[in-house]
């Protein structure tokens, strides 16, 4: 475990995305079939010109094309594919360009919405072309005029695509293969908001314009149970309130369910836009300031300031007969409506534990 208390902790490492793998594994085993060359590592360069060396699980020919894999390496961040083999599966074609196949534990687009369309391999525009522009080159240095297929797989990949919002963009059957800079950086959580900008686009695409934005599965369930809302409006952001806020002004619907624990969005009220203990506080003397505006004496005031945590302080203020959760959700609707585009209704609930609603704000006519 990391002493997190050291004078100079050492820095995060960062990792590559499974768009480098699929890169250097593609490029790998097209190589072996061009030159006939079998190696343990092999050099890519990455949108951003680096180059960097990538070690090689196996290269080998299979029945009518090559194949090589390599271990994704997500550094020091808490990805899902961290220690997954990658590996993928190249064929000569002999028409022109390159056609790219969903292998095992890699998803199929199954809704519009997403950048690929319905039926494309979830295989990212930037992979993608990092494969392709690696493997236009291999040609062009051997002499080769006819095209690739490239299979890429993931091991395990179905069961991990459970554990990512895959299944609720309509991406099924495995994982989807990411990167925009090739480089994974640690608790940069880049794939998480890309899977909340994908979710609002999925769903505003298939025509749900009211769509609610949970912090977790309590927050879900309290939605469903409030409005019946399907799978697909449901909007899985953690922390990342601001991922959704930001995407709604290029993607704007009719309607937003924010919804949350209360101490979650008593940092939302309070301005922030990322809710993770890392990035933002409880702030309990806020708290008191929120309760005093609606009528709290300067004894309850106190009490919420020694509190422990905000469900202790909630608790005392409900005591006291103090809507303190209502006006919480007032101020974080508040802050909501200053980022969103004003055709967006927006309304706020926060939740207790057990998924209790024990505040609200806003509405919608």
């Amino acid at each position: 475990m990391r002493d997190e208390t050291a004078e100079h902790p050492a820095p995060l490492r960062s990792g590559l995305t499974t768009g480098s793998c699929a890169t250097a594994t593609s490029l790998a085993a097209a190589r072996l079939l061009l030159g006939g060359v079998s190696a343990d590592a092999v050099q890519i360069v990455l949108p951003k010109g680096k180059q960097v060396q990538m070690r090689l699980e196996f290269c080998r020919l299979i029945e009518g094309g090559a194949e090589a894999g390599t271990i994704k390496d997500a550094g020091d961040d808490p990805d899902v594919t961290h220690g997954a083999l990658l590996y993928s599966q190249v064929r000569l074609m002999t028409g022109p360009g390159i056609r790219f196949i969903a292998g095992t534990g890699v998803g199929t687009v199954t809704r519009p919405g997403l950048v690929l369309g319905v039926g494309e391999p979830a295989i990212n525009p930037v992979p993608r072309k990092m494969i392709s522009d690696h493997l236009s080159l291999l040609a062009a240095e051997s002499g080769y005029t006819g095209g690739f297929e490239v299979t890429v797989n993931v091991e395990g990949g179905e069961a991990l695509a459970l554990k990512t919002m895959n299944p609720r963009l309509g991406i099924l059957g495995g994982l989807s293969i990411l990167g925009t800079s090739g480089i994974v950086r640690p608790f940069s959580c880049a794939a998480y908001i890309a899977s909340i900008h994908q979710g609002i686009d999925v769903a505003k695409t298939n025509g749900y314009l009211h769509i609610a934005a949970c912090t977790g599965n309590a927050s879900e369930d309290t939605m469903r149970r409030v409005y019946d809302l399907p799978e697909i409006a449901l909007i899985e952001m953690g922390d990342f309130v601001g991922a959704v806020l930001k995407h709604l002004r290029k993607v704007p619907v009719d309607k937003l369910s924010l919804c949350g624990g209360f101490g979650k969005i008593s940092k939302l009220a309070a301005g922030h836009m990322d809710l993770h203990s890392r990035h933002s506080s409880i702030d309990l003397p806020q708290l008191a300031e929120w309760a005093a505006a609606i009528g709290a004496d300067e004894v309850l005031q106190q009490s919420i300031r020694a509190a422990n945590t905000s469900q202790q302080a909630l608790a005392m203020a409900t005591a006291a007969g103090i809507a303190l959760g209502d006006e919480v959700c007032r101020h974080a609707l508040n802050f909501a409506r200053s980022v969103v585009p004003t055709q967006v209704q927006v309304e706020v609930f926060a939740i207790d534990r057990q998924g209790g609603i024990v505040g609200h704000a806003g509405g919608f006519a």
